[in-house]
């Protein structure tokens, strides 16, 4: 017969259990922490990072290049070049072909993966700025910023198919191939708009309330849940069926970009602040933020590589400010040249 002392023990184990197998083990301060820097040198602005996670390549965006990184190796093995206000690459691994969307000229260039050359360029509108391969047809989308449209491009052919108008400024964008839907932030009026992949036409548009001006947005296609990183420190999740926002997070200042993460259904924010919201999609309706990871300042434009869950930052090193005069705006901070890098993070064991 038990005494009550080995029944209380037994109960204790049992409810320990229980907790051990309800919640993930995390590290200390939570799922992520930080691996290693890859020095990258030179100078200029960043944007749009990208991961070919099948031909381990990483893509970022650097001034009038783009540095491609060895992500199993953690080294620098080319760059394609001549890509005048580089905002970023959208890749179609399967044709080996990478699109770069050229700010400054108003072009998007067609580059081949393989030989990193550029092969030829077509017109886009004024600022081609978020960029999108869409795999199910086979097409390419360039988001122009100040055109406040999107050129659509036969990613085999590499000629114009449509220019669509679209409300305002064009930001992060993200596809849903069996739905035959394109997303896409337009920034400054808050709101979603909803391209059909086949007519080329905006369908609907949908506001982000409480979200405002989102840029950043990532998409779980296998629960029609979009994530949008929102200006005022929101994460917003939304229904890419209908457009109902059905959960927020709080982030942090600055954000730009946001990922997700199919493997472990985690979200991310990354924001210019330097931090990391990370949040887990408990449910289709339930977000919980699980870490907030401390990066760098600066670090708001990120990418994830599904297969090592590895998540990539661009970022610098900045002068120090002086205190603003009362009255008078504070500065941008300058970067001191030849401090730009990439920041790598991963899962804790």
């Amino acid at each position: 017969m038990k005494t009550t002392h080995s029944r209380l023990c037994g109960t204790i184990i049992t409810l320990g259990i229980l907790i051990l197998a309800a919640k993930p083990i995390y590290g200390a301060e939570g799922p992520y922490h930080f691996i290693r820097e890859i020095p990258v040198g030179g100078d200029g602005g960043w944007d749009y990072l990208s991961v070919d996670p099948v031909g381990r390549r990483l893509y970022v965006s650097h001034a009038t290049k783009v540095v491609v990184i060895d992500v199993d190796k953690n080294e620098i093995v080319g760059e394609i070049a001549d890509t005048p206000g580089i905002h970023g690459v959208a890749l179609a691994p399967e044709l080996k072909r990478g699109f770069t969307s050229n700010g400054r000229e108003n072009k998007a260039g067609i580059v081949d993966l393989e030989t990193l050359k550029t092969l030829s360029k077509v017109d886009t509108g004024q600022n081609p700025d978020g960029m999108l391969y869409e795999p199910g047809r086979q097409e390419v989308y360039m988001f122009n910023g100040r055109g406040r449209s999107a050129t659509v491009l036969d990613a085999k052919s590499g000629t114009a198919l449509a220019t669509i108008p679209l409300s305002g400024k064009p930001e992060f964008a993200a596809a849903d191939s069996q739905a035959g839907r394109v997303y896409n932030n337009i920034e400054d009026k808050s709101e979603v708009a909803v391209i059909d992949t086949k007519t080329h036409q905006v369908v609907a548009t949908w506001p982000i309330a409480p979200g405002e001006e989102a840029s950043g947005m990532a998409i779980d296609a296998e629960h029609h849940r979009l994530f949008l990183g929102c200006g005022n420190k929101l994460m917003v999740m939304m229904d890419s069926t209908n457009g109902k926002v059905v959960a927020t997070a709080p982030i942090d200042q600055g954000v730009d970009a946001n990922a997700f993460d199919p493997g472990t259904l985690l979200a991310f924010a990354s924001c210019g602040a330097g931090t990391v919201t990370i949040a887990k999609e408990e449910t289709p309706d339930k977000l919980t933020v699980v870490q907030t990871l401390t990066t760098e300042r600066g670090a708001r434009t990120m990418t994830l590589d599904p297969k090592t869950h590895n998540i990539y930052l661009a970022t610098a090193r900045f002068e120090e400010q002086p205190e603003p005069a009362p009255g008078a705006p504070r500065q941008r901070p300058k970067v001191i040249p030849g401090s730009f890098k990439i920041l790598v993070y991963g899962m804790n064991p």
